[in-house]
C-alpha cells in the first residue's frame, strides 16, 4: 500500500508487486472503481487473480483514503480521472511493462476506456462491467433527467443510508446475493463519506448524453478485445445498456468482443460470484495475450456466455 503524490492529490494504491517483485515481469491488470466507491471491494478478486498476474487498485479522487489537499486542483471528469491513472501506469511502469489488462465497474467502465486507449501499444484486453449505452429517445432523455435529480436527493440524504432499514435496501438494490456483512458495510461506508462534489460530478457525468456518444466512440476504437459484463438483474445500472455496448461493438470494431452474462446477479457481481466472476477475468486475459501474439486468429469459440 503506498500513495503517489501528483497534482491532483495523494492518490492511495496497492500493488501485488510490492510484496512479491518478482511479478513485475508478469502482465498486470489495473482495477477501476465504480461510482462513490473505494477500491477495497476488488481485494476478493486480487486474492485470486495475484497468483498469476501483477494486480493495481487505487482509489480515485475524492474516494477511500487518496487524500485531497488544498494544493491540489483535481478536475472531477472522465478526462481528468483517466488522467490521473494514467499517470499511475506511467508512474508504475506498466506502459513499459509486459503487458496491461483494465478492468473497468460501473462509471469505472467509461474511465478505463479512455485509459486503454491512452495506453494502447501495452494494452491486451479491457473488460467493462455493468456500464452499457442506452437507445437516444424521449423516454430514456427523460430517464436520464429524472436520475440526475435522484443524485442530487441521495447526496443530501446519503448519511440515512448508514443504518437500516435503508441500508439493507441499499445493498439489496445493488446485489442481488448476499455479499456478507464486511462488503455491505464497505459499500455503504464509501458511499456515505466519499467526497461530496466528486459524487456529484461522476454520478451525472455517467448519464450524461455527449459523455454516453463519446464513451461508445471510444469503445469502438479500443484495439485490444473487449469484455462486455453484467448482472442481468442489476437494478443500479439497467443490463440491457452492456448487452448494447457489445451488440454495437460486435458490428462495428474490427477487435474481437465477448459479453459475459450473470442472469441471476446484480451490480456487484466480483463480490456476488467472485470466483466465476474472476475466472471469466482469466479467460479473457488468455485470449487478449493470444490476440496480441497473433491478430489473425481473433475468433472467439463462445462470444457470448450466460452463466446462471
Amino acid at each position: 500500500m503506498s500513495y503517489f503524490p501528483n497534482e491532483r492529490s495523494n492518490l492511495f494504491y496497492t500493488d501485488t508487486a510490492e510484496q512479491n517483485p518478482a511479478m513485475k515481469e508478469k502482465p498486470a491488470v489495473l482495477f477501476v472503481n465504480g461510482w462513490a466507491i473505494s477500491s477495497r471491494y476488488w481485494q476478493p478478486v486480487v486474492d485470486i487473480l495475484s497468483r498469476e498476474y501483477r494486480c493495481i487498485t487505487y482509489d480515485q479522487s475524492g474516494t477511500g483514503k487518496t487524500e485531497i489537499e488544498v494544493n491540489h486542483k483535481p478536475s472531477f471528469t472522465i478526462a481528468g480521472f483517466a488522467r490521473e491513472a494514467s499517470d499511475l501506469v506511467c508512474h508504475l511502469g506498466l506502459d513499459k511493462g509486459p503487458g496491461l489488462h483494465i478492468v473497468g465497474h460501473s462509471m469505472g467502465g467509461m474511465v478505463a476506456t479512455e485509459i486503454a486507449l491512452r495506453h494502447a501499444d501495452v494494452l491486451r484486453s479491457a473488460s467493462i462491467v455493468a456500464c452499457g449505452i442506452f437507445e437516444e429517445t424521449p423516454f430514456v432523455g427523460f430517464g436520464l433527467f429524472m436520475l440526475g435529480g435522484l443524485i442530487d436527493v441521495s447526496m443530501n440524504m446519503r448519511h440515512l443510508f448508514q443504518a437500516d432499514p435503508l441500508k439493507t435496501l441499499f445493498i439489496k438494490r445493488a446485489a442481488t446475493k448476499d455479499i456478507g456483512k464486511k462488503y455491505s458495510d464497505i459499500i455503504v461506508e464509501d458511499f456515505t463519506t466519499s467526497d461530496k462534489d466528486a459524487t456529484v460530478a461522476v454520478g451525472k457525468f455517467s448519464i450524461d448524453r455527449d459523455a454516453l456518444r463519446t464513451y461508445t466512440q471510444h469503445v469502438l476504437a479500443i484495439p485490444a478485445p473487449v469484455m462486455c459484463c453484467v448482472g442481468m438483474e442489476d437494478h443500479t445500472i439497467p443490463p440491457e445498456g452492456t448487452v448494447t455496448l457489445y451488440k454495437v461493438r460486435k458490428q462495428q470494431s474490427s477487435s474481437p468482443s465477448r459479453l459475459v452474462q450473470f442472469m441471476h446477479l446484480g451490480h456487484l457481481p466480483m463480490l456476488e460470484e467472485t470466483g466465476e466472476f474472476a475466472l471469466q477475468l482469466k479467460k479473457h486475459f488468455e485470449f487478449g495475450e493470444q490476440f496480441h501474439k497473433n491478430p489473425q486468429h481473433s475468433d472467439i469459440e463462445n462470444d457470448v456466455i450466460q452463466l446462471s
